[in-house]
């Protein structure tokens, strides 16, 4: 397999959650809960580890590319392809859509 782009998505988080979860995509933007507290980067520590896991893919092959202080930040996710990386996550998903 030839290496490609990395996938880019642009992920919203809620830290301090009472549990890690995807709630699904909203405008293009991923959102997820994260259990763990944005303090000293744990909460994107956490982030990787949840994502990677969802991803079945090396925490290695996730980068948060922009917004390390904020809750709004885009991911690039190496060595999947967009549509495996979308199938994923909406297998995660808690619903297909927030508008709810």
């Amino acid at each position: 397999m030839l290496k490609n782009e990395p996938v880019r998505i642009r992920v919203q988080i809620k830290p301090n959650a009472s549990q890690n979860e995807v709630l699904g995509f909203k405008d293009g933007i991923l959102h997820i809960r994260i259990a763990t507290p944005a303090i000293k980067g744990q909460a994107n520590q956490e982030l990787i580890k949840f994502l990677s896991n969802i991803l079945g893919a090396s925490k290695s092959n996730l980068t948060i590319e922009k917004g390390m202080t904020g809750r709004r930040k885009v991911i690039a996710i190496s060595e999947l392809s967009r549509n495996q990386v979308m199938r994923k996550v909406e297998r995660s998903s808690r619903s297909d859509n927030l508008s709810q």
